[in-house]
């Protein structure tokens, strides 16, 4: 069985952590960690992510831990995660981050720290996400610079970072298809009345309110006609779902920074 650790373990991604890895044959649950000074610390992550008591504890760090893992799955928030994966390289272990929100600086410290662990990193685990993409990627190629791109996404109404960490991720493959730089295609929301929009851009719109999941559209607007391609999450099963293929597959490596494409073994489109 491959001994598995949950960072941010109260959280609604831990909770599902959880609940999935209760279910699994190949994973065990041996440490559940969250942060200092939360009520549920001490109790049973069973219990907090409303199922059966598993005898896992919420810790409040990892020396508090009681066992040894061999990965980490962290979905916490962007400063949690930059002392997180200095204690997974203290511990030698594989680490899963499907944390968002991190600037440049700290993903250059991943991929740094990466020399030393394996690290997966990805903004969406979903597999219908993932395979969103490569649809994305199919549909950029084919239209190139010919359509105007817009991008929609909706989140619960708690969700700090916009755009989410998963339309940044279609914008970056969409750029990377048509050999552009993200930043300087980005143009984000419109507002005011002399806000046209610019030609060869990629808008980006955050919606958020209620307890979405998470909803992500690319729009193609060409000429006399339209693409949409979208992706609805319904729970978040289906992330942790693939986070926990992810944890499987990392440990298998003994360094080296992947992403999901590397888990689940699929090729860019973006050149022949």
């Amino acid at each position: 069985m491959i001994k598995v650790a949950v960072l941010g373990s109260a959280g609604r991604m831990g909770k599902a952590l959880i609940k999935s890895i209760s279910e699994s044959k190949s994973l065990d649950l041996c440490a559940a960690i969250d942060k200092p000074g939360l009520k549920l610390i001490g109790q049973d992550s069973g219990l907090v992510a409303g199922i059966e008591a598993n005898g896992v504890l919420v810790s409040d760090s990892f020396s508090s831990a009681s066992a040894d893992f061999d990965v980490a799955i962290d979905f916490t928030s962007a400063s949690a995660t930059l002392k997180n994966i200095e204690k997974c390289l203290e511990r030698n272990v594989g680490l899963v981050i499907g944390t968002t929100g991190l600037d440049r600086e700290n993903e250059d410290r991943l991929r740094e720290i990466s020399n030393s662990i394996p690290i997966v990193y990805s903004s969406n685990y979903s597999l219908g996400v993932n395979a969103t993409m490569k649809l994305v990627e199919l549909a950029t190629r084919i239209f190139g610079d010919s359509v105007d791109i817009e991008i929609v996404e909706s989140h619960h109404n708690r969700k700090v970072d916009a755009p989410s960490g998963t339309a940044i991720t279609i914008g970056e493959r969409i750029a990377k298809v048509l050999e552009k730089d993200l930043h300087e295609l980005t143009e984000d929301g419109r507002s005011g009345p002399n806000s046209p929009r610019s030609q060869g851009k990629i808008g980006f719109h955050a919606i958020r309110g209620g307890d979405v999941v998470g909803d992500h559209k690319v729009l193609f607007f060409g000429k006399e006609e339209s693409v949409e391609i979208t992706h609805k999450a319904l729970s978040r099963e289906n992330f942790a779902s693939g986070a926990l293929r992810a944890a499987e597959w990392v440990c298998n490596k003994k360094s080296g920074f992947f992403t999901m494409d590397d888990v689940l073994k699929m090729r860019s489109v973006a050149k022949d």
